[in-house]
């Protein structure tokens, strides 16, 4: 879908079209646009990096040199290809290809096959190429190595899958598996940041620095820090092999450029000429290489890698300078090819240290949307390729080390194909995708970057792939900064979607018309374009000062400088090509000028970015007429106006699409979300996610563990524009119901809500849940092949309850205990039945039997879905679309329900107190508007932002109902159900969207008499499904001391738990000494045995007493440590 159309053709009101179209549900020819672009970031990021970016990244994998039996080694990659996902060779199959619906039916993963090109030389001398394989990857569902690539709707059905299936995600054993989002620094911009733990970091070091996080084409990052100390030297620091390193700047500077000192000072000093206290810093610095005797590039390159020489495991052969230049190439400002890029850059950074750390420019915020880009799936996959691509050729030089002394023949192509038949296959590490990525990527965190799709409804399926993350790392530190929202994030981020509780503030949600950028073009030609501009090249002198003049960066390199007066112009102009789409620059560069206040502010300059993984936003551009995608950073400095009436002539420059850009997908289905409390509408973001809805179609052919179904869903009266625009009918998730807000009967105090019973007897949100357990004979009993399912003919256990096959009916009812499946023993003829273990009563509805992956498996492996009926019963949870949340506490019989002049009684009676402290006046405007929508036909358009105080929603809708006879404030005159007698008040009663949500009593409730115990200490275990007890904690035994009901507490924590009877010595007071005499063998087994004391050897002073359990296991515990413990027995 093309950017610049995307957002003009907005629905202006929802319809009820689909109640009355004939061809609803009828397949289209293309997939729905929208609902296809909710993915679009993570499919295009990985398709990214399966075409362009995994030769790249094979590219940039160094060649691995070593010596073998005195002669030297060299292995590279050349080419690299992954492949569709495909049967495996001599399966036994229709169809060659792999569809997802299988995977996830079978639970087996989707996966494709990697195939690499490694040369290999002896000597110097190339030796040929040979073609490895290197096992199997995941393949991301839709992307375009999966065979459902530009499928129409009706094959996509053909091949079990959703219509409007969206992918974005792998497989893995058959669970959906997200690659999470994260937020990282932006690549290749220096940051300013003050570091108060910075100081420990050595002698004279200061809490100025900036930072730096640079990112090749091929996406491996490195972070780089220059330290400004309080003598006016800078140190460069950066990570090498996961550990710190230091480098006076000198040495870096004098190791770039083979410059003379004084070009170096010239060079480092543009744009501060007359600051003196700089000029005699930049003196002292370039000192302390000349004292080292470095006084040319050779000499400083030569002294670098002398000292590093050691960390780094480069082949022997290799001379001081080449490791120098390893080690520049490989971590110092990694994004820029040449050495004098680097150089320039590096003065920039120095210079904006200086001006940061003498206070005359701002501390940027690394929390601030503007220091930040997003890490992509497709990126994390790329790096997670190389560390295992080279982690392969490391494990093969082993395999050299250890078997080529072995070798007869030589250095054959057969030997050589041998030893890489032995090294690590990539199939296993990658089934789970987390390894200790920290070092490719520059990241704080090595586990949780995936999460696992969970299908309970259509809203929480969607936000997976909208979501954001900050990191780990951040969700343990005690600060708060991380978590603010800023005004920065404005249009990028959602404010109101973000959970609550620990991950606030960390797990945010992209807005609705957020992009990211993921295609990268080539900007060869942009500095040429500049410099026509009127822009003078690094290397040239402009027509003024350098301080008059403005440094232009572009992607990270210093490409010259750009004069005050002409800065503006050239701004301007870039815009101007950008939305036209003119001279090749792409629609998604970002061009920032920060400008000179006089004052302490941002650094000034002017950036250019066009690199991928930025978030960019559609706007109006109002001089042009069109749209623009405008960046994070380029946001802070550029005028947009939200409505019409906002926009200044000179001052503003864009204008919003719409008002509710700033909103999330989820955050855009709360109707009326503009007249609610923000908390509520934070409430409902994360109770939409959690509703029993209609999660997908194609039930019979998913093995998902659980999947939650509502059996009469509903078309909302009342929706937002956004409802249609996602197509939502396709996965509705909820019911209309008459509500009535009274206090009626105390039965709906705090939150409860009492529902009409005969509403639950027509199916008022009837559901169901659909469970799915696999069953693997091969891991039941293990290294047996001739165990197979099926059942004994005439067995009594069996009943006819299971098939000949040792399967249930499809269809049939089980209850508790009933035979669930059964087993055979081919050699012995022996059989096995397991029995169904769930309290509740459950359908059988499918069974799929599956083989294993070459399709030569025995009848070993099936799928058996049950479903449990699961109606609303009192305690079970619903809400409304405005973070109303209650309990159904009684299902109140019609007729002594309240009903009105018409003679209608409502589905629910909401009480009027959840309206004053929660402010959901949007709730209220819903219940008039769905009334007057039912009355009329109508489905009303509940966007926020629609009505105004000048334009008031109260007017509107009362209007409408006026028009159709009721009451213009929504109310009427009740009659009570008990007496018929008309109630005083006038009731508030209307039409309501409600949700009925997945937390129910029946999952919840525990219960238990006798059960499991502990084995160690002999006190009931804990845990629900296990049938065990609930703690009695130090609190509630607090409670119940101060009621004075110490018996009660006796009962409980005593006679309840671990009661048992021991024997004690009273003269040694001994728990452990009293034991049974040993009988002679002349002594008959009935005869009655006495307890001795060990230690006094008398029998008379031994008595009962009654004890925890675990304080005898605790005395005999420091028995063993040497510890006596005595009783004193009164």
């Amino acid at each position: 879908m093309d950017s610049s159309t995307k957002w003009t053709n907005l629905q202006t009101g929802p319809t009820l079209k689909n109640l009355t179209r004939d061809g609803f549900g009828h397949l289209e020819d293309e997939q729905h646009a929208a609902v296809q672009d909710l993915t679009r970031a993570h499919i295009e990021s990985f398709d990214q990096a399966v075409c362009d970016g995994l030769s790249r990244v094979v590219q940039a994998i160094p060649p691995l040199e070593f010596s073998v039996r005195n002669e030297r080694i060299s292995l590279a990659f050349v080419e690299a290809t992954m492949f569709s996902p495909l049967v495996a060779k001599g399966s036994i199959c229709r169809e060659i290809k792999v569809f997802p619906a299988e995977c996830r039916g079978r639970r087996s993963s989707y996966k494709g096959k990697l195939v690499a090109d490694v040369s290999w030389s002896v000597n110097g001398v190339p030796k040929g190429i040979i073609k490895q394989c290197l096992g199997q990857l995941p393949i991301m569902v839709k992307s375009k190595l999966c065979n459902l690539h530009a499928l129409s709707p009706r094959e996509l059905v053909e091949h079990h899958e959703e219509a409007q299936e969206m992918g974005g995600y792998f497989i893995v054993n058959g669970i959906e598996k997200v690659i999470r989002m994260l937020i990282m620094p932006r690549r290749n911009y220096p940051i300013a940041m003050s570091r108060p733990k910075w100081k420990s970091r050595g002698q004279g070091y200061t809490q100025y620095g900036i930072s730096i996080r640079c990112v090749r084409e091929e996406h491996s990052a490195v972070n780089m820090n220059l330290h400004y100390l309080e003598n006016g030297t800078v140190m460069l620091n950066f990570i090498f092999q996961k550990e710190l390193f230091f480098i006076p700047l000198g040495f870096a500077l004098k190791a770039l450029v083979d410059w003379t000192d004084v070009q170096v000072q010239h060079e480092l000093m543009r744009g501060l000429e007359d600051n003196s206290f700089f000029r005699s810093c930049v003196c002292e610095m370039l000192r302390v290489v000349m004292d080292e005797g470095c006084s040319t590039q050779s000499s400083a390159l030569s002294y670098l890698g002398q000292r590093f020489r050691v960390k780094m495991s480069l082949p022997e052969w290799y001379t001081h300078e080449q490791c120098a230049r390893y080690l520049i190439d490989e971590c110092i400002l990694i994004h820029l090819r040449s050495d004098i890029e680097k150089f320039h850059l590096l003065c920039m950074m120095t210079r904006k240290l200086f001006t940061f750390a003498k206070q005359e420019c701002l501390e940027e915020n690394p929390d601030s949307i503007m220091c930040q880009e997003i890490l992509t799936p497709g990126q994390l996959y790329l790096m997670f390729l190389k560390e295992r691509l080279a982690a392969w050729l490391v494990s093969v030089k082993l395999s050299f080390d250890k078997r080529g002394s072995r070798l007869s023949g030589g250095w054959t192509a057969e030997n050589v194909l041998k030893i890489f038949n032995t090294g690590s296959d990539l199939t296993k590490p990658s089934s789970t995708l987390t390894s200790s990525l920290c070092s490719g990527l520059g990241m704080l965190q090595n586990t949780g970057l995936c999460v696992v799709a969970d299908k309970l409804n259509f809203i929480r399926y969607l936000s997976h792939f909208r979501c954001v993350h900050r990191g780990a790392a951040f969700a343990k530190m005690r600060t708060t900064s991380v978590r603010k929202l800023l005004p920065e994030s404005w249009g990028f981020l959602c404010p109101v979607h973000t959970p609550d509780g620990e991950p606030c503030g960390l797990m945010n949600h992209m807005t609705a018309s957020c992009e990211i950028v993921a295609q990268s073009l080539s900007t060869v030609s942009l500095p040429t374009l500049l410099c026509l501009l009127g822009v003078t090249p690094v290397d040239g002198s402009p027509g003024r000062a350098f301080s008059d003049c403005y440094p232009v960066v572009l992607d990270g390199a210093v490409v010259g400088w750009v004069e005050e007066d002409l800065a503006q112009v050239v701004v301007d102009s870039i815009r101007r090509f950008k939305v036209l789409k003119e001279k090749k620059i792409p629609p998604w560069t970002e061009v920032v000028l920060v400008p000179k206040t006089g004052k302490s502010s941002l650094y000034p300059g002017l950036f250019l970015f066009t690199t991928p993984c930025r978030m960019v936003r559609p706007v109006r551009n109002l001089s042009l007429g069109r749209q623009e995608l405008i960046g994070t950073f380029e946001q802070l400095y550029i005028n947009v106006g939200v409505t019409e009436g906002e926009v200044e002539a000179g001052v503003t420059t864009h204008q919003e699409l719409f008002p509710h850009s700033m909103l999330s997908v989820v955050a855009n289905f709360i109707p009326y979300s503009d007249h609610n409390q923000s908390p509520r509408n934070m409430y409902q973001c994360q109770m939409g996610k959690q509703t029993m809805g209609f999660p997908l179609h194609s039930f019979r052919d998913r093995s998902d563990n659980k999947l939650y179904r509502l059996q009469t869903p509903q078309s909302p009266l009342v929706r937002p524009s956004m409802y249609d625009r996602y197509d939502l009918d396709n996965y509705p998730s909820g019911t209309n119901a008459i509500v009535a807000v009274i206090s009626y009967t105390g039965y709906d105090m705090e939150d409860a809500m009492i529902v009409n019973k005969s509403s639950w007897e027509r199916g008022f949100a009837h559901g169901s849940i659909i469970k799915t357990e696999l069953v693997d004979l091969a891991d039941k009993v293990r290294g047996d092949d001739s165990i197979v399912f099926g059942t004994k003919p005439g067995d009594p256990k069996v009943a006819d309850k299971l098939d000949a096959d040792g399967l249930p009916h499809i269809g049939a009812t089980l209850q508790y205990g009933d035979p669930f499946y059964g087993y055979i023993n081919l050699n012995t003829g022996q059989s096995f039945i397991t029995f169904y273990k769930n309290q509740e009563s459950c359908v059988v509805d499918n069974i799929k039997i599956c083989s294993n992956d070459s399709g030569s498996g025995r009848f070993k492996r099936v799928c058996i879905t049950v479903r449990i009926p699961r109606n609303p019963t009192i305690g079970d949870k619903f809400a409304s679309r405005h973070g109303q949340k209650g309990i159904l506490s009684r299902l109140w019989p019609a007729e002594d329900m309240p009903f009105s002049e018409t003679g209608m009684s409502p589905d629910i009676l909401f009480n009027p107190h959840g309206f004053p402290s929660r402010m959901t006046i949007g709730m209220l405007i819903e219940s008039m508007a769905g009334k007057s929508g039912a009355l009329h036909g109508l489905s009303h358009d509940a966007t926020p932002f629609r009505f105004s105080e000048d334009n008031a929603a109260l007017e509107y809708f009362g209007e409408m109902l006026r028009a159709g006879g009721y009451n213009f404030y929504g109310t009427e005159r009740l009659y009570s159900g008990l007496s018929g007698q008309e109630l005083e008040a006038n009731i508030f009663i209307g039409v309501v969207y409600y949700q009925r949500l997945r937390h129910m009593v029946s999952d919840k409730f525990q219960v238990r008499t006798t059960g499991a115990r502990d084995k160690v200490t002999n006190q009931p275990v804990g845990g629900r499904n296990i049938q065990g007890g609930i703690r009695f904690g130090e609190m509630e035994r607090d409670a119940l001391l101060a009621h004075g009901s110490s018996f009660l507490l006796h009962d409980r924590l005593f006679t309840c738990s671990d009661r048992s009877v021991a024997q004690v010595c009273v003269d040694c007071g001994s728990l452990l000494s009293p034991l049974l005499e040993k009988p002679p063998p002349y002594w008959s087994s009935l005869r009655q045995r006495r307890t001795v004391c060990s230690l006094c050897e008398s029998s008379d002073a031994i008595d009962t007493v009654s004890v925890p359990y675990v304080f005898r296991y605790f005395v005999a515990e420091l028995a063993a440590m040497n510890i006596r413990v005595r009783l004193q027995v009164k």
